[in-house]
Protein backbone atom coordinates (compact mmCIF):
# COMPACT_ATOMS: atom_id res chain seq x y z
CA UNK A 1 0.00 0.00 0.00
CA UNK A 2 2.20 3.21 0.72
CA UNK A 3 5.72 3.69 0.12
CA UNK A 4 8.41 5.47 2.52
CA UNK A 5 12.29 5.42 2.73
CA UNK A 6 15.17 5.09 0.51
CA UNK A 7 17.70 2.43 1.97
CA UNK A 8 20.64 3.83 3.52
CA UNK A 9 23.45 2.48 0.63
CA UNK A 10 27.04 1.83 2.72
CA UNK A 11 29.05 1.65 0.08
CA UNK A 12 29.58 3.57 -3.43
CA UNK A 13 28.35 1.40 -6.29
CA UNK A 14 32.07 0.44 -8.51
CA UNK A 15 32.50 -2.59 -4.89
CA UNK A 16 30.19 -4.78 -6.84
CA UNK A 17 32.67 -4.79 -9.85
CA UNK A 18 35.00 -6.56 -6.95
CA UNK A 19 33.18 -9.80 -8.73
CA UNK A 20 32.18 -13.69 -7.80
CA UNK A 21 33.43 -14.87 -4.68
CA UNK A 22 35.23 -18.15 -5.11
CA UNK A 23 33.94 -19.75 -1.50
CA UNK A 24 30.85 -21.97 -3.30
CA UNK A 25 28.74 -19.16 -0.96
CA UNK A 26 26.59 -16.69 -2.22
CA UNK A 27 28.09 -13.50 0.37
CA UNK A 28 26.58 -12.47 3.30
CA UNK A 29 27.84 -8.82 2.82
CA UNK A 30 25.58 -8.83 -0.67
CA UNK A 31 22.55 -9.53 1.00
CA UNK A 32 23.49 -7.29 3.45
CA UNK A 33 22.68 -10.18 6.26
CA UNK A 34 24.32 -11.88 9.07
CA UNK A 35 22.64 -15.02 8.19
CA UNK A 36 24.61 -17.50 6.94
CA UNK A 37 23.33 -18.63 3.32
CA UNK A 38 23.24 -22.21 2.05
CA UNK A 39 25.93 -23.16 -0.06
CA UNK A 40 25.81 -22.69 -4.51
CA UNK A 41 26.71 -26.23 -5.38
CA UNK A 42 30.14 -26.40 -6.73
CA UNK A 43 29.54 -27.03 -10.29
CA UNK A 44 27.03 -24.32 -10.84
CA UNK A 45 29.05 -21.74 -9.20
CA UNK A 46 32.09 -22.76 -11.47
CA UNK A 47 30.03 -22.16 -14.14
CA UNK A 48 28.69 -19.15 -13.01
CA UNK A 49 31.93 -17.83 -12.82
CA UNK A 50 33.10 -19.33 -16.17
CA UNK A 51 29.93 -17.19 -17.79
CA UNK A 52 30.65 -13.94 -15.50
CA UNK A 53 34.43 -13.49 -16.84
CA UNK A 54 33.39 -14.28 -19.78
CA UNK A 55 30.84 -11.77 -20.11
CA UNK A 56 32.96 -9.66 -18.74
CA UNK A 57 35.70 -9.79 -21.14
CA UNK A 58 33.46 -9.96 -24.13
CA UNK A 59 32.11 -6.41 -22.65
CA UNK A 60 35.31 -5.22 -22.22
CA UNK A 61 36.46 -5.99 -26.51
CA UNK A 62 33.19 -3.40 -26.98
CA UNK A 63 34.29 -0.83 -24.88
CA UNK A 64 37.79 -1.16 -26.25
CA UNK A 65 36.27 -0.94 -29.66
CA UNK A 66 34.47 2.18 -28.54
CA UNK A 67 37.22 3.94 -27.03
CA UNK A 68 38.53 3.79 -30.65
CA UNK A 69 36.09 4.94 -31.96
CA UNK A 70 35.47 7.84 -30.02
CA UNK A 71 38.71 9.07 -29.91
CA UNK A 72 38.84 8.58 -33.58
CA UNK A 73 35.96 11.12 -33.85
CA UNK A 74 36.97 13.81 -31.78
CA UNK A 75 35.38 12.60 -28.47
CA UNK A 76 32.56 14.39 -29.95
CA UNK A 77 30.07 12.11 -31.13
CA UNK A 78 29.34 8.84 -28.72
CA UNK A 79 29.43 5.58 -30.65
CA UNK A 80 26.61 3.69 -30.65
CA UNK A 81 27.04 1.49 -27.83
CA UNK A 82 25.38 -1.91 -28.04
CA UNK A 83 22.77 -1.71 -25.50
CA UNK A 84 21.92 -4.73 -23.02
CA UNK A 85 19.14 -6.74 -24.41
CA UNK A 86 17.02 -5.87 -22.35
CA UNK A 87 16.36 -2.46 -22.14
CA UNK A 88 16.27 -0.55 -18.25
CA UNK A 89 14.72 2.46 -17.53
CA UNK A 90 17.55 3.79 -15.32
CA UNK A 91 19.77 3.71 -18.09
CA UNK A 92 17.46 4.36 -21.27
CA UNK A 93 18.83 8.15 -22.16
CA UNK A 94 21.68 8.51 -24.87
CA UNK A 95 23.95 10.06 -22.45
CA UNK A 96 24.39 6.07 -21.26
CA UNK A 97 25.97 5.67 -24.93
CA UNK A 98 29.04 7.48 -24.00
CA UNK A 99 31.52 5.01 -23.58
CA UNK A 100 32.80 5.59 -20.37
CA UNK A 101 29.13 5.59 -18.59
CA UNK A 102 28.36 2.56 -21.43
CA UNK A 103 31.03 0.82 -18.96
CA UNK A 104 30.17 1.77 -15.95
CA UNK A 105 26.22 0.93 -16.90
CA UNK A 106 26.93 -2.47 -18.06
CA UNK A 107 29.90 -3.79 -15.51
CA UNK A 108 27.22 -3.30 -13.33
CA UNK A 109 24.24 -5.09 -15.33
CA UNK A 110 26.39 -7.72 -15.63
CA UNK A 111 27.54 -8.29 -12.02
CA UNK A 112 23.96 -7.66 -10.91
CA UNK A 113 23.08 -10.35 -13.13
CA UNK A 114 25.73 -12.72 -11.64
CA UNK A 115 24.68 -12.28 -8.22
CA UNK A 116 20.65 -12.71 -8.88
CA UNK A 117 21.94 -15.94 -10.31
CA UNK A 118 23.73 -17.10 -7.46
CA UNK A 119 21.03 -16.37 -5.41
CA UNK A 120 19.12 -18.77 -7.57
CA UNK A 121 21.64 -21.29 -7.31
CA UNK A 122 21.77 -21.50 -3.52
CA UNK A 123 20.39 -24.62 -1.83
CA UNK A 124 18.40 -22.98 1.01
CA UNK A 125 14.56 -23.74 1.81
CA UNK A 126 12.10 -21.36 -0.21
CA UNK A 127 11.39 -18.62 2.78
CA UNK A 128 14.84 -18.45 3.11
CA UNK A 129 15.61 -17.86 -0.76
CA UNK A 130 13.06 -15.69 -0.90
CA UNK A 131 14.47 -13.39 1.95
CA UNK A 132 18.10 -13.74 0.51
CA UNK A 133 16.91 -12.50 -3.01
CA UNK A 134 15.12 -9.51 -1.98
CA UNK A 135 17.91 -8.41 0.22
CA UNK A 136 20.36 -8.90 -2.88
CA UNK A 137 18.04 -7.04 -5.17
CA UNK A 138 17.73 -4.46 -2.50
CA UNK A 139 21.76 -3.83 -2.28
CA UNK A 140 22.17 -4.17 -6.00
CA UNK A 141 19.24 -1.40 -6.49
CA UNK A 142 20.64 0.95 -4.22
CA UNK A 143 24.06 0.90 -5.65
CA UNK A 144 23.75 1.33 -9.11
CA UNK A 145 25.50 4.03 -11.15
CA UNK A 146 22.13 5.98 -11.78
CA UNK A 147 21.78 6.48 -8.16
CA UNK A 148 24.88 8.66 -7.41
CA UNK A 149 26.00 12.72 -9.03
CA UNK A 150 29.38 11.60 -10.56
CA UNK A 151 28.31 8.31 -12.36
CA UNK A 152 24.97 9.65 -13.63
CA UNK A 153 25.51 10.97 -17.00
CA UNK A 154 22.02 12.57 -17.27
CA UNK A 155 22.21 14.34 -14.00
CA UNK A 156 25.87 15.48 -14.85
CA UNK A 157 24.68 16.60 -17.89
CA UNK A 158 21.78 18.93 -16.23
CA UNK A 159 24.33 19.99 -13.97
CA UNK A 160 26.38 21.59 -16.19
CA UNK A 161 23.54 22.66 -18.41
CA UNK A 162 21.86 24.90 -15.24
CA UNK A 163 25.74 25.72 -14.30
CA UNK A 164 24.96 23.81 -11.10
CA UNK A 165 21.59 24.99 -10.01
CA UNK A 166 19.91 21.30 -10.46
CA UNK A 167 22.29 20.20 -8.14
CA UNK A 168 21.51 23.20 -5.72
CA UNK A 169 17.82 22.90 -6.07
CA UNK A 170 18.26 18.81 -5.39
CA UNK A 171 20.21 19.66 -2.28
CA UNK A 172 17.22 21.99 -1.33
CA UNK A 173 14.92 18.95 -2.02
CA UNK A 174 16.77 16.52 -0.16
CA UNK A 175 16.72 18.78 3.15
CA UNK A 176 12.62 19.36 2.29
CA UNK A 177 12.15 15.71 2.91
CA UNK A 178 14.34 15.23 5.35
CA UNK A 179 12.05 17.11 7.50
CA UNK A 180 8.98 15.46 5.97
CA UNK A 181 10.44 11.71 7.14
CA UNK A 182 10.28 10.67 3.67
CA UNK A 183 10.83 10.90 -0.53
CA UNK A 184 8.48 13.12 -2.30
CA UNK A 185 6.84 11.11 -4.49
CA UNK A 186 4.60 14.00 -5.89
CA UNK A 187 4.04 17.82 -5.44
CA UNK A 188 2.27 17.64 -2.52
CA UNK A 189 1.57 21.46 -2.26
CA UNK A 190 -0.54 20.38 -5.11
CA UNK A 191 -3.23 18.67 -3.21
CA UNK A 192 -5.58 19.21 0.33
CA UNK A 193 -8.50 16.84 1.57
CA UNK A 194 -11.59 18.78 1.45
CA UNK A 195 -10.02 21.07 -1.08
CA UNK A 196 -9.73 19.05 -4.13
CA UNK A 197 -9.53 15.14 -2.49
CA UNK A 198 -12.30 13.30 -0.80
CA UNK A 199 -14.77 16.42 -2.21
CA UNK A 200 -17.97 13.42 -2.49
CA UNK A 201 -20.96 15.12 -0.62
CA UNK A 202 -21.68 13.36 2.55
CA UNK A 203 -21.86 13.99 6.31
CA UNK A 204 -20.67 12.12 9.07
CA UNK A 205 -23.10 10.40 11.08
CA UNK A 206 -21.47 8.26 13.66
CA UNK A 207 -18.04 8.84 15.68
CA UNK A 208 -16.70 6.51 18.46
CA UNK A 209 -12.60 6.92 19.12
CA UNK A 210 -11.51 4.34 16.09
CA UNK A 211 -13.68 5.25 13.35
CA UNK A 212 -16.17 8.06 11.73
CA UNK A 213 -19.16 6.61 9.71
CA UNK A 214 -19.61 8.88 6.42
CA UNK A 215 -22.75 8.28 4.91
CA UNK A 216 -22.56 9.95 1.07
CA UNK A 217 -25.78 12.17 -0.58
CA UNK A 218 -27.61 10.46 -2.86
CA UNK A 219 -26.71 11.77 -7.08
CA UNK A 220 -29.46 10.07 -8.29
CA UNK A 221 -33.82 10.56 -7.55
CA UNK A 222 -34.46 7.14 -6.38
CA UNK A 223 -31.82 4.66 -4.83
CA UNK A 224 -31.56 0.73 -4.12
CA UNK A 225 -33.48 -0.11 -1.04
CA UNK A 226 -30.54 -2.03 0.28
CA UNK A 227 -27.29 0.44 1.45
CA UNK A 228 -23.63 -0.47 0.62
CA UNK A 229 -21.18 -0.32 3.23
CA UNK A 230 -17.39 0.37 2.21
CA UNK A 231 -14.33 -0.98 4.18
CA UNK A 232 -11.41 0.52 3.51
CA UNK A 233 -7.91 -0.36 4.40
CA UNK A 234 -6.47 1.05 7.67
CA UNK A 235 -3.16 1.05 6.77
CA UNK A 236 -3.96 4.35 4.55
CA UNK A 237 -6.81 7.30 4.65
CA UNK A 238 -10.03 5.84 3.30
CA UNK A 239 -9.97 8.80 0.29
CA UNK A 240 -8.21 6.40 -2.18
CA UNK A 241 -11.56 5.31 -2.80
CA UNK A 242 -12.33 9.17 -3.23
CA UNK A 243 -9.69 10.84 -4.81
CA UNK A 244 -10.97 13.73 -7.63
CA UNK A 245 -14.82 13.53 -9.04
CA UNK A 246 -13.33 12.02 -12.45
CA UNK A 247 -11.48 9.30 -10.62
CA UNK A 248 -14.01 8.81 -7.09
CA UNK A 249 -14.84 5.01 -6.62
CA UNK A 250 -17.71 6.32 -4.29
CA UNK A 251 -19.10 8.80 -6.37
CA UNK A 252 -19.18 6.04 -9.24
CA UNK A 253 -21.04 4.06 -6.74
CA UNK A 254 -23.12 6.88 -5.87
CA UNK A 255 -24.03 7.44 -9.10
CA UNK A 256 -25.38 3.87 -9.99
CA UNK A 257 -28.20 4.49 -7.31
CA UNK A 258 -26.03 3.03 -4.04
CA UNK A 259 -26.97 4.83 -0.52
CA UNK A 260 -23.24 4.70 0.52
CA UNK A 261 -21.59 4.49 3.67
CA UNK A 262 -17.71 4.56 4.32
CA UNK A 263 -15.85 3.89 7.40
CA UNK A 264 -13.01 6.57 8.05
CA UNK A 265 -10.88 4.68 10.30
CA UNK A 266 -8.38 6.61 12.88
CA UNK A 267 -5.31 7.73 12.17
CA UNK A 268 -3.89 6.11 16.14
CA UNK A 269 -2.81 8.56 18.47
CA UNK A 270 -0.63 7.37 21.64
CA UNK A 271 -3.48 6.94 23.78
CA UNK A 272 -5.14 4.38 21.85
CA UNK A 273 -1.87 2.20 21.41
CA UNK A 274 -4.00 -1.10 22.87
CA UNK A 275 -6.55 -1.35 20.53
CA UNK A 276 -6.97 -4.75 19.22
CA UNK A 277 -8.20 -6.96 16.13
CA UNK A 278 -11.53 -7.71 18.43
CA UNK A 279 -11.94 -3.84 18.61
CA UNK A 280 -11.65 -3.01 14.63
CA UNK A 281 -13.85 -5.72 14.26
CA UNK A 282 -16.61 -4.80 17.00
CA UNK A 283 -16.47 -1.27 17.42
CA UNK A 284 -15.38 -0.73 13.82
CA UNK A 285 -17.08 -3.01 11.11
CA UNK A 286 -20.07 -4.00 12.92
CA UNK A 287 -20.71 -0.75 14.79
CA UNK A 288 -20.74 0.38 11.12
CA UNK A 289 -23.43 -1.78 10.02
CA UNK A 290 -25.68 -1.68 12.77
CA UNK A 291 -25.22 2.17 12.37
CA UNK A 292 -26.03 1.95 8.38
CA UNK A 293 -29.46 -1.00 8.89
CA UNK A 294 -30.30 1.53 11.74
CA UNK A 295 -30.25 4.78 9.99
CA UNK A 296 -31.45 3.38 5.96
CA UNK A 297 -33.96 0.83 7.85
CA UNK A 298 -32.55 -1.72 6.46
CA UNK A 299 -32.65 -5.75 6.84
CA UNK A 300 -30.52 -6.64 4.36
CA UNK A 301 -27.47 -4.79 3.11
CA UNK A 302 -24.28 -4.94 0.69
CA UNK A 303 -20.72 -4.99 2.17
CA UNK A 304 -17.35 -3.77 0.32
CA UNK A 305 -13.94 -4.26 1.59
CA UNK A 306 -10.17 -3.29 -0.09
CA UNK A 307 -7.01 -4.54 0.97
CA UNK A 308 -7.16 -5.00 4.50
CA UNK A 309 -10.30 -3.80 4.86
CA UNK A 310 -11.35 -6.87 3.39
CA UNK A 311 -9.68 -9.11 5.63
CA UNK A 312 -11.19 -7.49 9.02
CA UNK A 313 -14.91 -7.47 7.23
CA UNK A 314 -14.55 -10.69 6.36
CA UNK A 315 -13.70 -11.85 10.14
CA UNK A 316 -16.71 -9.15 11.39
CA UNK A 317 -18.97 -11.07 8.68
CA UNK A 318 -17.65 -14.76 10.45
CA UNK A 319 -18.17 -13.34 13.88
CA UNK A 320 -21.91 -12.34 12.59
CA UNK A 321 -22.59 -14.94 11.37
CA UNK A 322 -21.50 -16.99 14.75
CA UNK A 323 -23.23 -14.64 16.49
CA UNK A 324 -26.59 -15.07 14.55
CA UNK A 325 -28.98 -17.78 17.13
CA UNK A 326 -31.81 -18.74 14.39
CA UNK A 327 -32.02 -19.30 10.91
CA UNK A 328 -33.61 -16.18 8.21
CA UNK A 329 -32.90 -14.22 6.12
CA UNK A 330 -28.85 -13.18 5.86
CA UNK A 331 -28.82 -9.40 7.47
CA UNK A 332 -25.74 -9.26 4.12
CA UNK A 333 -26.80 -9.49 1.01
CA UNK A 334 -23.38 -9.67 -1.03
CA UNK A 335 -19.98 -9.42 -0.36
CA UNK A 336 -17.36 -7.28 -2.23
CA UNK A 337 -13.38 -7.63 -1.46
CA UNK A 338 -10.48 -5.43 -3.83
CA UNK A 339 -7.38 -6.90 -3.53
CA UNK A 340 -7.96 -8.75 -0.29
CA UNK A 341 -5.97 -12.00 0.87
CA UNK A 342 -8.04 -14.44 3.79
CA UNK A 343 -5.75 -17.39 2.87
CA UNK A 344 -1.47 -16.04 3.72
CA UNK A 345 -0.06 -19.14 2.34
CA UNK A 346 1.63 -17.26 -0.67
CA UNK A 347 1.94 -13.47 0.81
CA UNK A 348 4.15 -12.52 -1.57
CA UNK A 349 6.76 -10.02 -1.29
CA UNK A 350 5.83 -8.75 1.77
CA UNK A 351 6.28 -11.77 3.29
CA UNK A 352 9.93 -11.64 3.91
CA UNK A 353 9.75 -8.66 6.59
CA UNK A 354 7.68 -11.58 8.15
CA UNK A 355 8.57 -13.93 10.39
CA UNK A 356 8.36 -15.75 13.85
CA UNK A 357 12.03 -14.13 14.97
CA UNK A 358 11.01 -10.86 14.13
CA UNK A 359 7.72 -10.92 16.14
CA UNK A 360 8.53 -12.31 18.86
CA UNK A 361 11.23 -9.69 19.40
CA UNK A 362 8.97 -6.78 19.30
CA UNK A 363 5.77 -8.47 20.43
CA UNK A 364 5.89 -7.96 23.72
CA UNK A 365 6.28 -3.98 22.91
CA UNK A 366 3.82 -4.22 20.66
CA UNK A 367 1.55 -5.76 23.05
CA UNK A 368 2.08 -3.49 25.66
CA UNK A 369 0.58 -0.38 23.60
CA UNK A 370 3.47 0.55 21.38
CA UNK A 371 1.98 1.76 17.74
CA UNK A 372 3.52 1.07 14.32
CA UNK A 373 4.24 4.23 12.36
CA UNK A 374 2.78 4.48 9.46
CA UNK A 375 6.39 5.62 8.11
CA UNK A 376 7.68 2.09 9.12
CA UNK A 377 4.54 0.50 6.52
CA UNK A 378 5.56 3.04 4.14
CA UNK A 379 9.28 1.77 3.85
CA UNK A 380 8.76 -1.78 3.50
CA UNK A 381 6.08 -1.41 1.17
CA UNK A 382 8.01 0.94 -0.62
CA UNK A 383 11.05 -1.49 -0.70
CA UNK A 384 9.10 -3.98 -2.44
CA UNK A 385 9.36 -2.02 -5.78
CA UNK A 386 12.52 -0.01 -5.01
CA UNK A 387 13.40 1.14 -8.36
CA UNK A 388 10.17 2.18 -8.99
CA UNK A 389 9.19 3.51 -5.98
CA UNK A 390 12.17 4.94 -4.21
CA UNK A 391 15.47 5.79 -6.37
CA UNK A 392 13.58 7.17 -9.18
CA UNK A 393 12.39 9.78 -6.76
CA UNK A 394 15.91 10.24 -5.49
CA UNK A 395 17.14 10.71 -9.09
CA UNK A 396 14.74 12.91 -10.33
CA UNK A 397 14.54 14.68 -6.99
CA UNK A 398 18.13 14.90 -5.36
CA UNK A 399 20.13 14.81 -8.00
CA UNK A 400 18.16 16.02 -10.85
CA UNK A 401 16.63 18.90 -8.68
CA UNK A 402 12.94 18.19 -10.11
CA UNK A 403 10.16 18.75 -8.29
CA UNK A 404 7.91 15.48 -8.77
CA UNK A 405 4.66 16.33 -10.54
CA UNK A 406 1.26 16.20 -8.93
CA UNK A 407 -0.42 12.94 -8.95
CA UNK A 408 -3.20 12.41 -6.50
CA UNK A 409 -2.91 8.65 -6.04
CA UNK A 410 0.91 8.93 -4.64
CA UNK A 411 -0.17 12.15 -2.88
CA UNK A 412 -2.70 9.19 -0.98
CA UNK A 413 0.51 6.67 -0.69
CA UNK A 414 2.50 8.85 1.29
CA UNK A 415 -0.33 10.15 3.96
CA UNK A 416 0.01 6.91 6.32
CA UNK A 417 -1.34 6.40 9.32
CA UNK A 418 -0.17 4.59 12.52
CA UNK A 419 -1.84 1.44 13.99
CA UNK A 420 -2.21 -0.33 17.71
CA UNK A 421 0.67 -3.00 18.24
CA UNK A 422 -2.09 -5.54 19.62
CA UNK A 423 -4.33 -5.00 16.65
CA UNK A 424 -1.08 -5.36 14.41
CA UNK A 425 0.76 -8.43 16.63
CA UNK A 426 -2.78 -10.36 15.84
CA UNK A 427 -2.95 -10.14 11.99
CA UNK A 428 0.60 -10.70 11.48
CA UNK A 429 0.75 -13.81 14.04
CA UNK A 430 -2.93 -15.26 13.02
CA UNK A 431 -2.57 -14.54 9.71
CA UNK A 432 0.60 -13.62 7.70
CA UNK A 433 2.73 -16.39 10.41
CA UNK A 434 0.00 -18.91 11.40
CA UNK A 435 -2.31 -18.34 8.41
CA UNK A 436 -5.18 -19.36 10.91
CA UNK A 437 -7.59 -17.20 9.49
CA UNK A 438 -8.57 -19.73 6.91
CA UNK A 439 -9.34 -22.61 9.60
CA UNK A 440 -12.38 -23.17 10.76
CA UNK A 441 -12.89 -22.51 14.75
CA UNK A 442 -9.22 -22.23 14.92
CA UNK A 443 -9.46 -18.36 15.79
CA UNK A 444 -11.73 -16.73 18.17
CA UNK A 445 -12.71 -12.90 17.56
CA UNK A 446 -15.33 -11.12 19.58
CA UNK A 447 -15.72 -13.93 22.34
CA UNK A 448 -16.71 -16.75 18.70
CA UNK A 449 -14.87 -19.02 17.60
CA UNK A 450 -14.89 -17.89 13.39
CA UNK A 451 -15.54 -19.92 10.37
CA UNK A 452 -15.38 -17.82 6.80
CA UNK A 453 -17.40 -20.82 5.36
CA UNK A 454 -19.98 -19.72 7.58
CA UNK A 455 -20.47 -16.72 4.90
CA UNK A 456 -22.86 -17.26 2.76
CA UNK A 457 -23.66 -14.11 0.76
CA UNK A 458 -23.29 -14.11 -3.13
CA UNK A 459 -19.45 -12.87 -3.25
CA UNK A 460 -17.46 -10.83 -5.83
CA UNK A 461 -13.67 -11.22 -5.40
CA UNK A 462 -11.48 -8.89 -7.16
CA UNK A 463 -7.74 -8.89 -8.07
CA UNK A 464 -5.30 -7.18 -9.87
CA UNK A 465 -2.83 -8.91 -11.79
CA UNK A 466 0.46 -7.26 -10.97
CA UNK A 467 -0.34 -6.91 -7.63
CA UNK A 468 2.61 -6.94 -5.51
CA UNK A 469 0.87 -6.81 -1.99
CA UNK A 470 -1.83 -9.14 -2.25
CA UNK A 471 -0.47 -11.65 -5.02
CA UNK A 472 -3.53 -12.52 -7.67
CA UNK A 473 -3.77 -16.29 -7.00
CA UNK A 474 -3.08 -15.68 -3.58
CA UNK A 475 -6.48 -13.74 -3.50
CA UNK A 476 -8.46 -16.44 -6.10
CA UNK A 477 -7.61 -18.97 -3.46
CA UNK A 478 -9.05 -17.12 -0.66
CA UNK A 479 -12.66 -16.91 -2.34
CA UNK A 480 -12.83 -20.99 -1.74
CA UNK A 481 -12.63 -20.27 1.76
CA UNK A 482 -15.64 -18.56 1.93
CA UNK A 483 -19.36 -20.48 1.55
CA UNK A 484 -21.43 -18.67 -0.90
CA UNK A 485 -21.23 -18.32 -4.68
CA UNK A 486 -18.03 -16.28 -5.54
CA UNK A 487 -17.34 -14.59 -9.04
CA UNK A 488 -13.62 -13.75 -9.42
CA UNK A 489 -12.43 -10.70 -11.78
CA UNK A 490 -9.11 -10.37 -12.52
CA UNK A 491 -8.33 -7.13 -13.17
CA UNK A 492 -4.77 -5.20 -14.96
CA UNK A 493 -2.40 -3.12 -13.66
CA UNK A 494 -1.63 -3.44 -9.24
CA UNK A 495 -2.55 -3.15 -6.08
CA UNK A 496 -3.78 0.69 -6.52
CA UNK A 497 -3.68 1.06 -10.18
CA UNK A 498 -5.97 -1.85 -10.67
CA UNK A 499 -8.60 -1.03 -8.75
CA UNK A 500 -9.24 2.57 -8.97
CA UNK A 501 -9.96 2.31 -13.13
CA UNK A 502 -12.52 4.68 -13.66
CA UNK A 503 -15.34 3.25 -15.94
CA UNK A 504 -14.83 6.83 -18.01
CA UNK A 505 -11.16 6.23 -19.16
CA UNK A 506 -11.47 3.25 -20.58
CA UNK A 507 -8.59 1.90 -19.83
CA UNK A 508 -6.36 -1.20 -19.19
CA UNK A 509 -8.18 -4.69 -18.86
CA UNK A 510 -9.69 -7.69 -17.07
CA UNK A 511 -10.84 -11.14 -17.22
CA UNK A 512 -13.56 -13.06 -16.06
CA UNK A 513 -15.72 -16.27 -16.47
CA UNK A 514 -12.92 -18.67 -16.47
CA UNK A 515 -13.87 -22.14 -15.42
CA UNK A 516 -13.86 -22.98 -11.83
CA UNK A 517 -10.75 -24.47 -11.12
CA UNK A 518 -8.30 -25.01 -8.19
CA UNK A 519 -5.35 -23.85 -10.00
CA UNK A 520 -5.59 -20.34 -11.11
CA UNK A 521 -3.30 -20.13 -13.61
CA UNK A 522 -6.31 -22.52 -14.92
CA UNK A 523 -8.71 -20.31 -14.59
CA UNK A 524 -6.71 -18.08 -16.57
CA UNK A 525 -6.37 -19.80 -19.15
CA UNK A 526 -9.94 -20.18 -20.07
CA UNK A 527 -11.27 -16.81 -18.87
CA UNK A 528 -12.51 -14.22 -21.33
CA UNK A 529 -10.48 -11.11 -21.32
CA UNK A 530 -12.41 -7.79 -21.70
CA UNK A 531 -11.14 -4.25 -22.50
CA UNK A 532 -11.54 -1.21 -20.28
CA UNK A 533 -12.58 -1.04 -16.29
CA UNK A 534 -13.86 -3.56 -14.21
CA UNK A 535 -16.69 -0.99 -12.93
CA UNK A 536 -18.81 -1.80 -14.60
CA UNK A 537 -18.64 -5.28 -14.51
CA UNK A 538 -19.14 -4.98 -10.72
CA UNK A 539 -22.55 -2.14 -11.00
CA UNK A 540 -24.25 -5.10 -13.07
CA UNK A 541 -23.48 -7.69 -10.53
CA UNK A 542 -24.19 -5.68 -7.52
CA UNK A 543 -27.02 -4.32 -9.25
CA UNK A 544 -28.32 -7.80 -8.33
CA UNK A 545 -28.45 -7.81 -5.08
CA UNK A 546 -29.30 -4.29 -4.37
CA UNK A 547 -33.18 -4.31 -4.03
CA UNK A 548 -36.29 -2.54 -5.72
CA UNK A 549 -35.20 1.29 -6.31
CA UNK A 550 -37.22 3.88 -3.82
CA UNK A 551 -37.20 7.32 -3.59
CA UNK A 552 -33.49 9.12 -2.18
CA UNK A 553 -33.91 9.79 1.04
CA UNK A 554 -33.90 14.02 1.87
CA UNK A 555 -31.53 14.52 4.25
CA UNK A 556 -28.41 12.07 6.09
CA UNK A 557 -28.68 10.02 9.42
CA UNK A 558 -31.79 10.05 11.88
CA UNK A 559 -33.14 10.84 15.20
CA UNK A 560 -30.83 8.60 16.84
CA UNK A 561 -27.94 9.41 14.47
CA UNK A 562 -27.85 13.07 13.20
CA UNK A 563 -25.23 14.32 11.42
CA UNK A 564 -22.22 15.54 13.26
CA UNK A 565 -19.98 17.23 10.26
CA UNK A 566 -19.93 17.50 6.46
CA UNK A 567 -17.20 14.88 5.05
CA UNK A 568 -14.52 13.99 5.04
CA UNK A 569 -15.20 14.61 8.75
CA UNK A 570 -12.09 15.05 10.83
CA UNK A 571 -9.99 11.91 11.91
CA UNK A 572 -9.05 11.80 7.88
CA UNK A 573 -7.22 14.91 8.26
CA UNK A 574 -5.31 13.94 11.59
CA UNK A 575 -1.45 13.51 10.39
CA UNK A 576 1.06 9.99 11.43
Amino acid sequence: MNEGNPQAVAAPWPAVAAGPVNDGKVADSAAGRSSSPGPVPADAGLELMHSYWQTIADTWSKWAEAWQDWAANGFVHPHPHPRPPERDRRFSGPEWDTPYFAMLRDIYLVTASYWQDAVESAELPPREKDRLRFAVRQWLDAIAPSNFPTTNPEAIKLALATEGESWRKGAENLLADMGRGHVSMTDETAFEVGRNLALTPGSVVYRNELIELIQYAPSTPKVHERPLLIVPPCINKYYILDLQPENSFVAYAVGEGHTVFLISWRNIPPELGLLTWDDYLEHGVLKAISVMNEITVATQCNVLGFCVGGALLASALAVLEARRKAAGADPIASLTLLATMLDYEDPGPIGVYVDNMALAAREPLLLAGERINGSELAGAFASLRANELVWSFVVNNYLKGKTPPAFDLLYWNGDSANLPGPMYAYYLRNCYLDNLLREPGKLSMCGVPVDLGTIKAPAYILATREDHIVPWRSAYRSAFLLGGDADFVLGGSGHIAGVINPAARNRREYWVDGLQAVDPDEWLASAEERKGSWWPHWRNWLAKFSGAKRAAPGAPGSPTYPVLEPAPGRYVLEKA
